[in-house]
Order: C-alpha cells, then sequence, then structure tokens
C-alpha cells in the first residue's frame, strides 16, 4: 500500500519506478525566502506555497506524487532587507528545469510547478516549457496559487481592502499564514502600506496591472509590505487556504484529463 499522500522523497526506486507507471502528477511547490514585512517570517511564500502542496497530496493521493519544495527564487529587487536568497534567473530557471527532465527521465509524464513567488511566475513557466521541448511527451505545466476564475472570485469575496491592499506580506498573505500557523505571527506588528507607484495599467494586487514594472523595493517600502496586513484574520485565511486547494486539484485533474503529446510532421491541410 502506498502512503497517502505520496511523497517523492520517501520512496525508494523500485517504488519511484512503480508511481511512474501510474496516472499521476509530480506537484512541485516552487516559491524563495524574502522579506515579508516585521509581522511574517521570511518563508512566507515557501511556507504557504509547501501548505496548499500538501493538502492538495492529500485531497488526491491517487492523482498526486509530491515533491519537497524549491525553496530558493528569483528576488534581486528585495536584497535591501535582510534575508532575501536570491537566484540567478537562469540558474533557477534551469535548477527547475533539470528537476522537471529527471523526473521525466524516470517516467513520469504530467508535472505540476505550483509557484507562490510573483517573481519566479515566467521563469518557471519557461522551465515547464522547456522540460515539454527537451522531453515532447511530457505534458509540464506551470501555474500560481489563486490565480484562477473561481479562486480569484474567493479572494474578491473575503478581502476588506481596496485594490493594493493584497500585494505582498498583504491582508491575503498574512491570513493565509495565520491560518497554518498563528503563533509566527505578529499582528501587533503588522501595518499598512501601499507605496507602489500605481496608475492605470502598473499597480501591484493580487491580479496585477497589465504594464509590469518592478522596481527596487526599498524605493515604495520602507517595512517590505505592500498592501494591509491589519486587515487579515485567521478565518479568511482557512477560507482561502480551502480554496488555492480546490484549485489546485482542479490543475491536476485537468492536466490528468489531456492527452500526451505527440510530434508530428507539418502538412500544408488540416487532414
Amino acid at each position: 500500500m502506498w502512503s497517502r499522500p505520496l511523497l517523492y522523497e520517501r520512496l525508494t526506486w523500485p517504488e519511484v519506478r512503480r508511481a511512474a507507471g501510474e496516472e499521476r502528477v509530480c506537484l512541485v511547490p516552487v516559491a524563495t525566502l524574502e522579506d515579508h514585512g516585521p509581522h511574517l517570517p521570511i518563508d512566507t511564500d515557501l511556507r504557504i506555497t509547501a501548505e496548499v502542496c500538501r493538502r492538495t497530496a492529500e485531497a488526491a493521493p491517487d492523482e498526486v506524487v509530491l515533491l519537497p519544495p524549491i525553496p530558493h527564487g528569483y528576488s534581486p529587487h528585495h536584497m535591501d532587507f535582510p534575508g532575501p536568497i536570491t537566484i540567478g534567473w537562469d540558474t533557477f530557471t534551469r535548477y527547475c528545469t533539470d528537476v522537471g527532465t529527471s523526473l521525466a527521465r524516470h517516467g513520469f509524464r504530467r508535472i505540476l510547478y505550483l509557484n507562490g513567488h510573483g517573481s519566479n511566475q515566467n521563469l518557471v513557466e519557461t522551465a515547464a516549457r522547456l522540460v515539454g521541448v527537451e522531453h515532447p511527451g511530457v505534458l509540464a505545466a506551470a501555474a500560481f496559487y489563486l490565480s484562477g476564475k473561481e479562486a480569484l472570485a474567493t479572494v474578491d469575496g473575503l478581502r476588506d481592502s481596496e485594490r493594493g491592499g493584497m500585494g505582498h506580506a498583504c491582508e491575503l498573505e498574512t491570513s493565509v499564514y495565520l491560518a497554518i500557523d498563528p503563533d509566527a505571527v505578529d499582528m501587533e506588528r503588522a501595518v499598512d502600506e501601499r507605496g507602489y507607484p500605481a496608475g492605470d495599467f502598473a499597480f501591484m494586487d493580487w491580479s496585477d496591472g497589465p504594464l509590469k514594472l518592478m522596481p527596487w523595493w526599498s524605493s515604495f517600502s520602507a517595512t517590505g509590505v505592500q498592501g494591509d496586513a491589519t486587515k487579515a484574520t485567521a478565518e479568511k485565511g482557512e477560507a482561502l487556504l480551502e480554496a488555492a486547494v480546490r484549485e489546485c486539484v482542479g490543475f491536476v485533474r485537468e492536466l490528468l484529463e489531456k492527452p500526451l503529446p505527440e510530434r508530428r510532421e507539418p502538412r500544408e491541410t488540416v487532414r
């Protein structure tokens, strides 16, 4: 009998072979360590993403193989604050790609990187695409948690802050951390700081504006916060976690439903 959930690092090599022969999605949490204000630990992105993935693996134990988290990401713009560990964009992208290509080499055919750090996202998407290029019969995908239509509706329904209140170390992330580990959150030091130079097209919230602009973090945030952490509650956090898990289970099941890709010779007609 398999353990539930199925943890990749706890398998023997014959068990890895067996798991690769089943219809499972390798779920890879990806995050970073960086400043999250004076009230949250620097592992906020990592802790939240790992928790979403852990609960997803528990909710879909026969469909998921849970990988250990990738803890370090791309955060050069945060380096004025003590704490961040930043990895060069190319090193980070290749690292994520190598994790996926290793899994593909062992016979896994469906891989999902779930990311919890904004500046990782384009790089994680690139890594997923490179896995597919290097292993054409593999479906590799990347997503950010709480980013789909239904999940965002949940976010909007729970929030008490206006636009800009859910950017970083904010109402959302603080709420989720309160639900996971309230003793690690110092709400007496939570602040409302929204200094990002927002406009009609460039703004920072849980869903950012279409014009992407990321200066040095210290140029607009004294505390490391971008948002209103004072409005966070554990009750909101638990509801957000539940929504994130529903969404991630949906990601997993959609990947399982899709046919594996097959390269074909181009033709001038459809048939």
